[in-house]
C-alpha cells in the first residue's frame, strides 16, 4: 500500500531521512517478522480493526450509563455509544474501557537514543510499542497515521504484556519504550507491561505528550525508570492552536516525574514560526532549571513539514544552534540539538571540565567517556542511567524494509 502523505514538500530521499532521525513508527511497514509470529494467535490479529479491550482504572460511574474518565486532564463525560477525545476509551454498561488493550498497531527495536534518550543506557536497545489513540490533536503530528486515528481503522496485533516482556528478552532489550502515538491513552496497557517488566528485570520508558492526570502519572511511576516529554512550546496559546491542549498539566507531569524520582529528558520540536522565539526558548529553560534542575537534559529537535502543517519549511539548524546557545547561557548543563546528525550538539559534554564525553552521529556512538555514571577525565557524576559496565557490542536491530511500504 503507497501513502502520499510525504509528498506534499518532501521529496522521496528526505522522506527517509525524517523517518531515520525524527522517530516516525510507520505503524504500516512491514514489522519484524520474528515478533509477528511470536505473536499470540488470535484470528483477526494482524488485521485492520483488531481490537480487544479492558475495563479502565481511572474513571467514575455518574449514573446510569454514564461516566467520567479520569485519566487526563480533558475529563470527558461518556455515555453509551460514545467514544472519548483520544479515540480508544468508550463506556458500556456504565463501566469504561479501554479499547486498545494488548493490541498494538506499531512494533518496533529502536536505538534507545530515538526516543530521544541520551543519558539512559547508551548504545541500547529499546522494545517500542504504541496503539492508536492521542489526546492531543497536534497540527505538525509525525506520527498521525496512528495517533490520529481509533484502532478499528489501524492494522493492530495481538500481542498481551507478558508477550511484550518476553519479546523484549528474547531480542535483548534491557528497556521497554511506551511511545510514537500517546501511551497515556492505553494506559492500562502501558501499566500491566510495565509491572511484568519490573518484576523481569527489563526497564520502562514513557515517551509522552505529558497530559496526564496526577493519580494515575503516580502510580505509573512506580514501575517508571526514564521518560522523556514532550514540551511543545512555553505558551497557552501554542498549545490551544497547535496542539488543543493547555500548558499547565504538562508543566505539572514534569515536576511530578521528577519528584517521584524518574530520570526525566524533554524534547522541544522547534516548528518555524509558531515556537521558535528566542525569548520563550529563554524562559522555558528559566522554568526547566528553576523546576526542575540544571541537570535535566533538553533536546532541541527539527521540524519537518508534515501532516496539517505542510505549508512550512523545516527548521534551520541555525535555529536549533541558537536555541541550544540561549539554553546553556541561562544554565542547563546538557543541551542537545536532534534531528540533524553530524553536529557538535548532538554530543554530551562535561560540565565540569567542558570535554567530550558521548560523540554521536545519529544514534551511532562513537566515543563514550562516561563511566560507571562518571566523567572518566574529571569524576564529575553525569546525570542519568547507565550501564555498570561499558557497552562492549551493540545491540543487533533487525532492519525494516521502508522501501517496501512506499512501493
Amino acid at each position: 500500500m503507497k501513502r502520499d502523505f510525504y509528498r506534499s514538500k518532501l521529496s522521496r530521499r528526505e522522506f527517509f531521512k525524517v523517518c531515520a532521525f525524527s522517530g516516525i513508527a510507520l505503524a504500516s511497514a512491514p514489522l519484524i517478522v520474528d515478533i509477528l509470529k511470536a505473536a499470540v494467535s488470535s484470528p483477526r490479529s494482524g488485521e485492520k480493526g483488531f481490537i480487544s479491550k479492558k475495563e479502565a482504572m481511572f474513571y467514575k460511574a455518574l449514573g446510569g450509563e454514564t461516566i467520567q474518565c479520569h485519566l487526563c486532564p480533558r475529563g470527558c463525560t461518556l455515555s453509551e455509544g460514545m467514544r472519548g477525545f483520544c479515540r480508544a476509551r468508550e463506556p458500556h454498561e456504565g463501566k469504561h474501557y479501554s479499547m486498545v488493550y494488548g493490541n498494538p498497531c506499531a512494533i518496533h527495536i529502536d536505538p534507545i537514543e530515538k526516543k530521544p534518550l541520551f543519558h539512559f543506557l547508551p548504545q541500547t536497545s529499546a522494545f517500542s510499542i504504541a496503539t492508536a489513540g492521542c489526546n492531543l490533536r497536534c497540527k505538525y503530528c509525525q506520527n498521525w497515521q496512528i495517533s490520529q486515528f481509533p484502532p478499528e481503522e489501524t492494522v493492530n496485533y495481538d500481542l498481551p504484556p507478558e508477550a511484550v516482556v518476553d519479546l523484549a528478552i528474547k531480542y535483548d532489550c534491557p528497556t521497554i519504550a511506551y511511545t510514537y502515538s500517546e501511551p497515556s491513552i492505553f494506559y492500562e496497557y502501558m501499566h500491566d507491561t510495565a509491572v511484568i517488566a519490573r518484576e523481569r528485570g527489563v526497564k520502562n520508558i514513557y515517551h509522552s505528550n505529558g497530559y496526564l492526570n496526577p493519580e494515575p502519572l503516580k502510580e505509573l511511576c512506580k514501575y517508571l525508570d526514564g521518560a522523556n516529554v514532550d514540551l511543545k512550546g512555553f505558551t497557552e496559546k501554542f498549545y490551544g492552536e497547535i496542539c488543543g491542549a493547555s500548558l499547565e498539566p504538562v508543566l505539572n507531569t514534569l515536576k511530578t516525574l521528577k519528584e517521584q524520582g524518574v530520570h526525566v529528558e524533554i524534547t522541544n520540536l522547534v516548528v518555524p514560526t509558531y515556537n521558535d522565539d528566542m525569548e520563550k526558548v529563554k524562559e522555558m529553560s528559566l522554568w526547566i532549571c528553576e523546576n526542575l534542575g540544571r541537570e535535566v537534559p533538553l533536546h532541541f529537535s527539527k521540524f519537518y513539514p508534515l501532516y496539517k502543517l505542510r505549508n512550512l519549511s523545516p527548521t534551520p539548524v541555525e535555529t536549533l544552534e541558537k536555541a541550544r546557545e540561549v539554553a546553556l547561557n541561562v544554565g542547563l548543563e546538557y543541551v542537545y540539538i536532534g534531528n540533524v546528525p553530524g553536529r557538535p550538539g548532538e554530543n554530551t559534554y562535561c560540565p565540569g571540565d567542558g570535554k567530550l564525553l558521548i560523540h554521536r552521529r545519529g544514534y551511532e556512538i562513537l566515543e563514550n567517556n562516561v563511566v560507571r555514571g562518571r566523567c572518566k577525565f574529571c569524576g564529575r557524576p553525569i546525570t542519568g542511567v547507565w550501564p555498570e559496565e561499558k557497552v562492549k557490542k551493540k545491540t543487533e536491530i533487525p532492519s525494516l524494509k521502508v522501501s517496501e511500504y512506499l512501493g
